[in-house]
This record gives structure tokens, C-alpha cells and sequence, in this order.
């Protein structure tokens, strides 16, 4: 069993996560507090003994990685074909807008969402559609009248979908998916999905990629997926994107090939095979915490903040928090906490949607710094309530 009650201190390691003063604790980036799985960390050790970094190519061994663990993990029978090595799926994101787009196009997003999305759209020359979700009782749910109506639109020509749902915890079902494929098909547009936190759902809940639920939903859609959440290898740059329809599939790998995001650094192709083949039971492990620590900061909010509320929860390890009842700016209320506390959240404005209303809290940590962040949270709360920030 691995221990992640271990502390590894990342300051002062070029972290962007943990590039703070050294009296704040960072709960923003999605960046995990967790060494890697044994296997990954094994495979690079490997491949630096060899000492000559080249050039490398992309081996069968990391096709049929892949493949394997989406067809054991989450029933889905991927063609080793539809796969392109892609340094990230950010990356991934921008080419498919800047590919499969028009400059002065509208790419649909359902808000709140990864604010990283509406830089792809807008970098590009696109314009950004928000449909924002609908939310009553803790729930987000899709406004599908509103959803059709804005893809109507005919200069509506992409979705960018996040499944599961950044920053809001939320795992689409088959249903929705299907839905959402079927408008989309309707209206010609393509579905671009950010599926980079599948393997981070809770325990018994579980996943559906997008591209699996129907033929609709392959033929139209553009799926980008990678280990690097669920192993915290994102600086080792190492993602893919899955085209079953050949004709958007060409443009993309054009696309990243023209925009040189195809070649793999040394370490990414030994990183994620060693992911995708031996990491399971660690993978599992770290889920299982992750739910420790989701229960462990539900009692803390049932009991200590019972003024806010958690949402979500079924995905990522990402707490969003309903902050409502003290505050209508999420921007001035995650100023004051880092201010007044030294503990550094993400203001949840930036997502859109009814975002400023709410702040995203990283609980990928060990239960101790995890309960340090929320007894600052308690005290800046306290403090804002009482001052003329709060309602």
C-alpha cells in the first residue's frame, strides 16, 4: 500500500504549483502533493541511466497501452489507428479549435468551466458560446432547450465538452452524452472532449467516454486524453488524441504534426506505458484516498461551514465550494483568504457561469495539509463574514 500521509516538501523545486512565499499553502493548480506511482517513477529512472536523450518515435508498446486501459477501465474498444501522440491536452484543445474551426467561429462551452478553454477559443480568433449549466440543490445539470438554440447557431461550429466536468465534480451520464452528441450531429457541430480527469472519479462511480456512447458520438467527436492527472506526470508532457472518423483525423494529425506537437520527449512514451500497463492497483489506491479526503472535508464543512456548501464530488480532486451565502464575488473572497491566511485557492470567476459565487480547493494533498487548508479557510471565512465583505 502506498502512503500518501507522507509530506514531500515542493518548495523551492521550480514548482509552479508551490512557487509561493514560504508562510502560503497553494490549494489551486490541479497539481497533486502525490509522488507518482512506483512503476512511472521506475520506468524513468530507467531511461535516464541510458544518459542520451534523441529523438524519439512512438512505439507499439504505447498504442496498445492505451487500448488496453480504455477497454478494461471504461468498455470502450479503441482503434490503435484513431490514436496521435500529443505533448498535452491543452495543446490538443488549440489545434483541434485552430483545425477543425474558422477564424470568427463560435465554439460552445458549458460553463463553468476550465477557464484554460476560452484562451484556446479566443487566442485563435474564435468566439466563445457559453451555455452555462443549470444548477438547483447543489446539482449542474444541462439546459438542453438553451444547449439546442446556440447550436443553431450557423456560425456555432464546435463544443469543446469536459467529461468529466471541471471545475464542477460532475460525470455525464450515457443519457446526457447521447443527448448532446445528437444536437450536435444536428447542427453540424463538432465535439471536441477534454476527457483528462476519467481516471479520477470516486469509487463506484464511473465514466463514459464520450466518443463510446453511439456511432453519432464517434463520427463527430475529437477526444483528448492523458495520464497526467491521474499520475501527476503533467510535466513530462505526455497526451493523445483519439479520432475515429478519418476525416477529422487527418486534419488533426496534420495539425499537430504542422504545429510540432507530435514528437514525444524522452521520458513521455516509458512514463505513460508504465502508467497504463502497472499502474491500476496504485491508480485504485490514490482513488480511494481521494475519497478519504472528499469525506474527510464534507464533515468539515457539514460541521464547521455549514453556511457553504460542497458540490460535485463524483470527479477529480478538486473541491468546489458554493460560497453563496457569504459572497457574490468569489475574485475579492479568494484575495482575502490568501491575504489574511497564506492559503492560495482558485477564484472561481474565472470559470464563468455562475461561477463567482464559488472557489475551487485542490484536496490532492496528504490529510494533514488538507486539514491544515481547511482550518484557513474557516478563519478567513470568519473574518470576511465580519468585515464589509461579506453579505
Amino acid at each position: 500500500m502506498t502512503d500518501f500521509d507522507k509530506t514531500v516538501n515542493r518548495r523551492h523545486t521550480n514548482s509552479l504549483k508551490w512557487d509561493v512565499d514560504d508562510n502560503e499553502l497553494p490549494m489551486w493548480v490541479a497539481d497533486m502533493d502525490f509522488p507518482t506511482a512506483p512503476c512511472v517513477k521506475q520506468a524513468i529512472l530507467n531511461k535516464a541511466a541510458d544518459g542520451i536523450f534523441g529523438y524519439q518515435i512512438v512505439p507499439r508498446q504505447w498504442y496498445d497501452a492505451i487500448c488496453n486501459w480504455w477497454r478494461v477501465r471504461h468498455g470502450w474498444n479503441i482503434d490503435p489507428k484513431w490514436l496521435c501522440f500529443c505533448t498535452g491536452v491543452v495543446p490538443a484543445i488549440t489545434c483541434g479549435v485552430k483545425r477543425l474551426t474558422n477564424v470568427g467561429d463560435k465554439v460552445l462551452v458549458l460553463t463553468p468551466v476550465y477557464d484554460i478553454f476560452y484562451h484556446s477559443i479566443v487566442n485563435t480568433g474564435r468566439q466563445v458560446c457559453e451555455c452555462p449549466l443549470d444548477y438547483a440543490d447543489g446539482v449542474y445539470s444541462v439546459n438542453f432547450d438553451l444547449l439546442d438554440r446556440l447550436l443553431s447557431d450557423p456560425l456555432c461550429t464546435m463544443m469543446i465538452l469536459c467529461n468529466p466536468h471541471n471545475p464542477v465534480g460532475k460525470v455525464w451520464s450515457g443519457s446526457e452524452l447521447a443527448r448532446v452528441g445528437e444536437l450536435c450531429r444536428k447542427y453540424g457541430v463538432t465535439v471536441l472532449s477534454d476527457e483528462i480527469h476519467c481516471d479520477i472519479t470516486a469509487t463506484g462511480v464511473d465514466y463514459v467516454p464520450f466518443g463510446s456512447v453511439s456511432p453519432v458520438c464517434r463520427d463527430i467527436s475529437v477526444t483528448a486524453i492523458s495520464p497526467s492527472k491521474a499520475f501527476n506526470i503533467a510535466g513530462l508532457q505526455s497526451a493523445a488524441v483519439c479520432v475515429p472518423n478519418k476525416s477529422l483525423r487527418d486534419k488533426m494529425v496534420r495539425g499537430l504534426n504542422s504545429d510540432e506537437l507530435a514528437e514525444p520527449n524522452a521520458f513521455a512514451i516509458e512514463a505513460t506505458v508504465a502508467a497504463y500497463t502497472e499502474g491500476a492497483q496504485w491508480l485504485d489506491e490514490l482513488r480511494q484516498y481521494i475519497d478519504g479526503n472528499r469525506a474527510y472535508a464534507a464533515e468539515f464543512f457539514a460541521s464547521r461551514l455549514g453556511e457553504l456548501r460542497l458540490v460535485g464530488q463524483d470527479a477529480t480532486y478538486l473541491l468546489w465550494v458554493d460560497c453563496s451565502a457569504l459572497t457574490d464575488d468569489s475574485a475579492r473572497l479568494c484575495e482575502f483568504v490568501r491575504s489574511s491566511t497564506g492559503l492560495y485557492l482558485s477564484d472561481g470567476a474565472k470559470y464563468r457561469g455562475n461561477g463567482k459565487y464559488f472557489v475551487r480547493i485542490n484536496a490532492a494533498c496528504p490529510r494533514c495539509v488538507l486539514a491544515d487548508g481547511l482550518q484557513r479557510f474557516e478563519r478567513a471565512v470568519r473574518l470576511y463574514a465580519q468585515s464589509d465583505g461579506g453579505k
